[in-house]
C-alpha cells in the first residue's frame, strides 16, 4: 500500500455505502457473554472513526472520557453515543455526537462508509461510521463528557505490532480484548476491538 494513496481509495469497495441492516435476536452474538441474558432490545448506537487529514498524514481520532461520567469513566473511546429518534441515520448520529463531544463541525467530515454492526456484552449495537475529517481549528472537548482528545497516526493503527491483549475478569469469567498503548493512553475494550476490525478491513485481512 502506497503511503500517498488517498484514504478514500484505500477504503473503496471495503466499506458499506449506507448504514447496514441491523441483525435481530439469535443473529446477535455479543463480544463477551453477560451473566444474565438480556431482557430488553439492544441500545442502538453509532461511533465515528475519524480519519483526520494532517500534513504528516492521516491520524485516527480518539477521546478520553470524563472521569465524572457514571459509565466507562476515564476510558478511551471514539466520539459517539446513542442513536436518537431525530437522527436521520447512524452517520448523522455519529456526527452529532462528535459535534457535541469535541466540537467537530459536521461540514468538515466526509462520511466514507460504514462497518458491520458490533454487538457488546453490555447490550449496545454499535454502527461504526468512517469519515475523513479536514479540521479548520482545534477540537474542543466538552468537559461534561470528554476529558481530552488525541490522535494516533494511521500508520501506527495499521501496524499489527501496535496491538497487544488486555485481559479482564467479569463474574469470575476471563476474556480479553485488543489493546493499543499510545503516548500514555491505553486503548482497550470495544474501542480497541473496533480499531482492529477497521485495520483488518483497510488491509483486506481476516480478523484474528
Amino acid at each position: 500500500m502506497s503511503s500517498d494513496t488517498p484514504i478514500a481509495q484505500m477504503l473503496a469497495g471495503r466499506l458499506l455505502p449506507s448504514p447496514p441492516s441491523l441483525p435481530q435476536g439469535r443473529d446477535l452474538v455479543p463480544d463477551w457473554a453477560p451473566l444474565e441474558p438480556f431482557s430488553r432490545p439492544p441500545v442502538l448506537a453509532a461511533v465515528l472513526i475519524g480519519l483526520v487529514k494532517r500534513p504528516e498524514g492521516h491520524t485516527v481520532l480518539y477521546t478520553e472520557r470524563s472521569p465524572d461520567l457514571r459509565s466507562h469513566s476515564g476510558q478511551v473511546a471514539f466520539p459517539g453515543g446513542k442513536v436518537d429518534a431525530d437522527d436521520e441515520d447512524a452517520g448523522a448520529a455519529a456526527l452529532r455526537e462528535a459535534n457535541e463531544e469535541i466540537g467537530l463541525d459536521p461540514a468538515e467530515a466526509k462520511v466514507l462508509g460504514y462497518m458491520e454492526p458490533y454487538f457488546t456484552g453490555s447490550n449496545y449495537l454499535i454502527t461504526p461510521v468512517i469519515a475523513e475529517v479536514t479540521p479548520t481549528g482545534p477540537f474542543v472537548p466538552n468537559p461534561g463528557e470528554v476529558h481530552s482528545v488525541f490522535e494516533v497516526p494511521l500508520q501506527r493503527i495499521l501496524d499489527s505490532g501496535s496491538y497487544g491483549r488486555f485481559r479482564i475478569s467479569r463474574g469470575g469469567k476471563e476474556h480479553s480484548t485488543w489493546q493499543i498503548d499510545h503516548d500514555g493512553h491505553v486503548i482497550w475494550g470495544i474501542t480497541a476491538n473496533l480499531t482492529r476490525k477497521f485495520r483488518d478491513l483497510v488491509l483486506g485481512e481476516v480478523a484474528a
